[in-house]
């Protein structure tokens, strides 16, 4: 893993991003990158010594608060740690999230919730999200799993799918249904339930099984069916909003994902620049060859503008301007690109790149995902098409 990064704009990188960058860089390089070689071709799990590692550099509380055990920072160290750890392993830059983004869901009497929120921060205490279902993806409005009000608990029924870290957990966060609607609007309710759980095991009541995926390793994914599962109810859950509270919490979500997909870019990059330069044809690297030299140019050119704009994107956030257009643009840019920057590295080491002796396939198998979760290339498309031409005008049919 080398660093084929060009210099970046001073003004955002001040010495402590940089100090933080480097950590998580020279992280990734010793600790994560042998791990992701050995265990993603047999589709292992992230091992627990390597969370509690990362766990104890602070990672897994970059977005919390100090006052809550964290480190107070923004979605721009955020996203720094994130791109360098994803070019080891995407599921590595993932997993942070599972405390970053997860604080706020924690319930439970303040000093309890202090507690394990403080435990997050250190990754001890981490969350799973089971929001899609078999019939619903983009449009999680229309959720059909139900939960029911018996007292201080919900029931919950229903079937969910696409929920990574589920066995991994020590919670899972379930948006649900519940019958009331809301006023005017008459959409059905929301609520996020916290079901708390055993680490390593579903829910009590909860079965389900893993789904074979063609990446996104070191993690399973599981789909999940929830029979009469009972958890507490968060009295700061009362206005049957979940859904809208979910979208509103996208913009940090989606910026992680740009993040994660200039990673896996400029790991794929990195690893065809050493290839080219070692691999003799005809007499010669082939990195003396045009057409190598252009794409590789061409590669380094689009990594860079992506990181550009994630830099203003994040910036934007931290400086609590809406940035719900900036934070689409830039997860449909950098998605897309990665997925193109990935497949012009395999096409660099031929043969070589479409073998797992070299982990250039998992980057592209990787970076294919970033396209389809946090909203697809096409969710963004409208989104930000909706923004400048305002939503569509049906006519009215005679």
């Amino acid at each position: 893993m080398t660093d084929q990064t060009p210099s970046s704009n001073p003004g955002y990188l001040t010495d402590e991003r940089v100090m933080m960058r480097d950590l998580a860089r020279t992280f990734t390089r010793e600790e994560v990158l042998p791990v992701a070689n050995r265990l993603d071709p047999e589709k292992g799990d992230i091992p627990r010594e390597l969370v509690e590692r990362m766990g104890d550099l602070g990672f897994f509380g970059i977005l919390i608060p100090e006052e809550l055990g964290g480190l107070g920072l923004g979605a721009f160290e955020y996203c720094l740690v994130a791109e360098e750890l994803a070019r080891g392993w995407m599921s590595v830059a993932s997993i942070i999230a599972r405390g970053n983004s997860f604080y706020h869901a924690v319930g439970g009497p303040p000093e309890e919730r202090r507690a394990k929120i403080a435990a997050m921060a250190k990754g001890r205490y981490l969350g799973a999200a089971a929001l899609s279902e078999p019939q619903t993806g983009s449009d999680l409005s229309s959720v059909a799993c139900r939960a029911r009000r018996d007292g201080d608990e919900w029931v919950i029924t229903g079937n969910k799918y696409w929920c990574t870290f589920a066995d991994g957990a020590d919670f899972i966060r379930v948006l649900c249904r519940i019958d009331e609607p809301l006023p005017a609007s008459g959409r059905a309710r929301t609520v996020s339930v916290v079901v708390e759980k055993p680490r390593g095991e579903l829910p009590e009541g909860v079965t389900g099984s893993p789904i074979p995926k063609i990446g996104y390793f070191g993690w399973k994914t599981w789909e999940l069916h929830f029979d009469g599962v009972r958890a507490a109810v968060d009295p700061r859950e009362s206005d049957g909003r979940a859904f809208q509270a979910t979208a509103a919490g996208l913009e940090v979500a989606r910026a992680h994902t740009a993040a994660r997909s200039i990673g896996l870019a400029q790991a794929a990059l990195d690893h065809a620049i050493g290839y080219a330069q070692e691999r003799v044809q005809f007499g010669e690297p082939i990195a003396n060859f045009q057409a190598i030299r252009f794409k590789i140019a061409t590669m380094a050119t689009e990594i860079e503008a992506a990181r550009q704009l994630m830099y203003h994107t994040c910036h934007e956030i931290d400086a609590g301007r809406p940035a719900t257009v900036q934070t689409s643009m830039v997860k449909y840019f950098a998605s897309e690109m990665a997925e193109r920057v990935t497949s012009e590295a395999l096409q660099i080491l031929g043969g070589a790149g479409y073998t797992t002796l070299h982990p250039v396939e998992r980057f592209w198998r990787d970076a294919r995902l970033t396209k389809i979760f946090e909203g697809t290339s096409e969710i963004q498309q409208r989104i930000i098409s909706d923004r400048l031409l305002g939503k569509p005008v049906r006519p009215a049919r005679s």
